[in-house]
């Protein structure tokens, strides 16, 4: 797929360029980043070479993978970092980090929204899937803003650092944006935990 860039009101996400390096490095450096993302602690300038100049465009190349800076404008600032990855068929999932200064502002609610419209109507995703490790709040409390419906916990879901974890999962549909699907969905009218 092409490189695409999205703009929201106040901020531009766009396909990482060689001029991210330096911003990535800083902002992975941040404890509370290195506690729920997996990246290696501590983080290597040589990690950020690798992500930004190789792995990030390699998996625009093939559609497997759309990782975005997000900036405050097009000149301004690396606020955060945002993903879209194939997860099956029918789905993506979302992943995301913000930059420790740039927290509390709604920059990653506005992000996540913006790309999430994107992957239903420029991807045909039918289902944006959202994890985060049981406690991870501060990304709990953007997929809700966003709305993403909690689905649950699932037990020993993720690993970090060789250990598996529980996460939070949750899921965004095309219609909680107002948004057609490319395939209809019939809901379930079976109360949860019905038997079958």
């Amino acid at each position: 797929m092409e490189p695409t860039t999205l703009t929201t009101e106040r901020l531009v996400l766009r396909p990482h360029a060689p001029a991210d390096v330096d911003e990535t490095f800083a902002a992975l450096q941040d404890p509370e980043i290195q506690r729920w993302i997996p990246v290696a602690v501590p983080y290597p300038r040589s990690d950020a070479e690798k992500y930004v100049l190789e792995s990030s465009p390699r998996t625009w190349r093939e559609g497997t993978g759309f990782d975005f800076a997000v900036r405050l404008g097009a000149e301004g600032p690396l606020v955060a970092t945002l993903g879209i990855h194939t997860s099956g068929e029918y789905a993506h999932e979302i992943g995301f980090w913000t930059v420790a200064g740039h927290r509390g502002r709604g920059y990653m609610t506005e992000a996540v929204l913006a790309a999430a419209r994107w992957a239903f109507t420029e991807l045909g995703c039918v289902r944006l899937i959202w994890r985060a490790g049981v406690g991870n709040t501060g990304s709990r409390a953007v997929a809700e803003k966003a709305g993403f419906v909690i689905e649950g916990l699932q037990r020993s879901a993720m690993e970090h650092r060789g250990v598996l974890r529980d996460c939070w999962v949750g899921a965004l549909l095309p219609a909680d944006l107002g948004l057609p699907s490319r395939l209809p969905h019939e809901p379930s009218t079976a109360g949860v935990g019905a038997a079958v």
